[in-house]
């Protein structure tokens, strides 16, 4: 499969949000205006490549899912926002790998750089499997903020899981997000990520 990578603006469809939770607005509450960029690759490393370009312009992570599309086949899906003049602040890791061992060595290297979880989802790779993939952000604002240890649970049976995160639980550790992915190396796994702040 040919690698692509697409980003599309949204810019000049600037979107106003309401920044009151509730579906009824009155004239009175504020509303800010943002800009979205949506990115789609279906190479992990060209992401974290846009992403950070992204990020450089003032851009941070919103959301992101794994899929099919129409035009890209299997592609990783990111929706990042701005507002207006926003300065650059955040900085992006995308891990992503079938082996959910080196996925655990990969997510505490970031953690102990300062990287935190935002989300994860996996999609089908051009070698076999489907490949997990975890965004973890820095704030460049935020040097000095807590560190995290991660602990990355993977299993093809729910029982175990069941138990695995309930002894975790009891170490303090934090449920953060959890996948299921047919890996070429696991079969069908339960992936879940947990973390605890670091002392």
């Amino acid at each position: 499969m040919t690698a692509r990578c697409r980003h599309r603006s949204l810019a000049g469809l600037t979107l106003l949000i309401a920044l009151g939770a509730g579906p009824r607005l009155s004239a009175q509450q504020p509303t800010a205006a943002y800009e979205y960029l949506l990115l789609a690759t279906n190479r992990t490393s060209t992401m974290q490549a846009e992403m950070q370009e992204a990020a450089d312009a003032g851009y941070a992570y919103a959301g992101l899912m794994g899929g099919e599309t129409a035009f890209g086949g299997s592609e990783v899906v990111v929706v990042m926002r701005r507002q207006p003049d926003a300065p650059p602040r955040f900085e992006y890791q995308l891990l992503a790998t079938t082996k959910t061992s080196t996925m655990q060595t990969e997510l505490q290297e970031a953690g102990d750089a300062g990287f935190i979880y935002r989300g994860q989802t996996v999609f089908s790779t051009t070698f076999g499997g489907d490949e997990p993939v975890v965004i973890l952000e820095r704030d460049r604002d935020a040097m000095e903020t807590d560190r995290f240890e991660y602990l990355l649970l993977a299993t093809t049976q729910t029982s175990t899981m069941q138990e695995e995160l309930s002894e975790a639980g009891s170490d303090g550790f934090n449920f953060v997000g959890v996948t299921v992915a047919s890996t070429a190396f696991g079969g069908d796994e339960i992936v879940a990520i947990l973390r605890r702040a670091v002392p």
